[in-house]
């Protein structure tokens, strides 16, 4: 098998590896491709009040899931001395526990979630099967009624789910039947409907609960839960608007509580009561999308530098950036041709220039380098050998660092005080080196050099500064495969470099 094909081989890998994980992050976990996309999230804070009125307390709430149109990602709890637990957490229909106790009179706990909207869509559907339908208990009079308008509704219609779409319809017609006006009776809103409907429904012999949610809108305090009507199809539940009898969820419709389960359960109080209050705001889609694969244990996300602590995600938001110089360094010296001191040098200057800035950061490093570069000099008359020689350098770098940063803290010059993000070992090595080039092949060389090492940084920090290439790297590390993929290409490349395109202009003449 010959160089070239594995080299082929192994960029094509690379290359198909690379982009095949980066757009399966982008199409199937979320991650925007270009920074500063947001979202709308939305806040929903439920306020649960009550009487303690013994020693021992304890509160069971249903908490809401995510569902086919909202993804519920945090979710908090602010209580003075109550312990948080979650039963059946993964489960169907998990609750939070509270448990105090030492606690009497008025007690407060809020019970905040965050969702957001259309990245729910892979929840699955309660498929529960119930153990039958549970008859209500009706006044003759409604039940004769309720019989009529089930007779009604079932001549034009076919399946369960048809069925209960034509009964709320009718219950929410402007002129109802004679039935359905005894059966609403005084109450025509929505929650009395979608109750007035599951009892029609079990009565019909389809198992039928309620479900219970809150509409997420800006602002909104102090709201009740709303209604829905969930139907037994046969197999799974559906949930049904009481307004309209359209299939499915609402837009923006937290789905709070489900199930035939109680909202609150209390032991130790009495006088319990619940108020909800929504909030929107916008936050970046790549942070909901991290917490989303993080609820939902996707491996790219549950093994990457996102659940790292915050401190260490940082340090390595920039040494993702590193492949970055050191393609630039590669284009520059093996297709350019600039002639650098030391091969990566410049992207340990360009790092230094990210923590101090461009401009302060070229200043202060021509200054230590000039003045390390005199002293050198005089070093070498010395005939030192070649480690204490280099010892001594460092030893002198580090004196110029607290000489820069006195005199700028001196002077009100706070861009001197960043002298110090300048690795100490390499500027030593940085002034041992040109001294020798200097000495060797004569001043002007050590200054080609010099020149180069600069200005490859300066590209260097002005790659790494951009801000796409900054998102990129951080959010799909997987595109490093990629540079890495280039850059093997580039190490078979042995063609001119354009700064000899002037040195062998004449043989082209010729």
């Amino acid at each position: 098998m010959s160089e070239r094909f594995q080299l082929v081989t192994a960029v094509v890998i690379l290359t198909v590896v690379g982009l095949g994980l980066t757009l399966y992050k982008h199409f199937s976990l979320g991650f925007p491709l270009l920074p500063g996309k947001v979202t709308q999230a939305w806040t929903a804070e439920a306020r649960i009040s009550f009487e303690a009125t013994s020693e021992d307390v304890e509160l069971s709430f249903a908490v809401p899931e995510s569902s086919s149109t909202l993804q519920v990602l945090e979710q908090f709890s602010a209580s003075s001395a109550y312990t948080l637990g979650y039963q059946d957490k993964g489960g169907s229909h998990p609750r939070a526990i509270w448990k105090g106790s030492g606690k009497t009179g008025r007690q407060v706990i809020y019970y905040q979630v965050v969702a957001f909207e259309g990245e729910g869509g892979d929840k699955r559907p309660d498929t529960k099967a119930p153990s039958g339908p549970t008859a209500p208990d009706l006044e003759p009079a409604y039940k004769v009624a309720a019989k009529d308008l089930i007779a009604q509704v079932k001549a034009k219609t076919t399946d369960p789910a048809s069925f209960t779409a034509q009964l709320i319809q009718d219950l929410a017609a402007p002129k109802p039947s004679e039935s359905a006006r005894i059966l609403l009776g005084i109450s025509s809103d929505a929650n009395s409907r979608a109750r007035i409907a599951v009892d029609l429904v079990n009565l019909s012999g389809v198992p039928a609960r309620i479900a219970r949610g809150i509409l997420l809108e800006d602002g909104r305090r102090r709201e009740k839960l709303s209604d829905l009507v969930e139907v037994w199809t046969g197999d799974q539940w559906q949930d049904f608007q009481p307004d309209t009898g359209v299939l499915g969820l609402p837009d923006r419709f937290l789905l709070w509580q489900r199930g035939g389960e109680s909202l609150l359960d209390l032991i130790g109080g009495h006088g319990s009561r619940v108020t909800f209050s929504t909030l929107s705001e916008i936050r970046g889609t790549r942070g909901l999308v991290v917490l989303k694969g993080e609820e939902e244990k996707a491996a790219l996300v549950n093994f990457s530098i996102y659940t790292l602590p915050i401190n260490q995600q940082n340090i390595f938001k920039l040494l993702l950036l590193v492949p970055i110089g050191t393609l630039v360094v590669v284009l520059m010296r093996s297709v350019v041709g600039i002639r650098t001191s030391g091969t990566f040098m410049p992207i340990l200057i360009a790092l230094a220039f990210k923590q101090t800035e461009l401009i302060s950061g070229l200043v202060m490093f021509i200054v230590v380098v000039a003045i390390g570069l005199m002293i050198r000099a005089y070093l070498s008359r010395l005939n030192l050998l070649l480690v204490p020689r280099i010892s001594a350098v460092v030893i002198v770098v580090i004196i110029l660092f607290a000489g820069v940063s006195i005199a700028s803290f001196k002077l009100g010059i706070e861009a001197g005080l960043t002298v110090t993000f300048f690795p100490m070992i390499i500027m030593a090595w940085t002034i041992e080196r040109m001294s020798v080039l200097w000495e060797e092949d004569g001043a002007r060389e050590a200054l080609i050099q010099g020149a180069g090492s600069l200005g490859v940084a300066v590209l260097v920090y002005l790659a790494m500064s951009i801000e796409i290439v900054e998102y990129l790297t951080f959010s799909f590390p997987e595109l490093l495969l990629v540079v890495l993929a280039v850059t093997l290409m580039l190490g078979h490349y042995t063609g001119y470099r354009l700064t000899e395109l002037r040195r062998f202009s004449p043989m082209a003449e010729k």
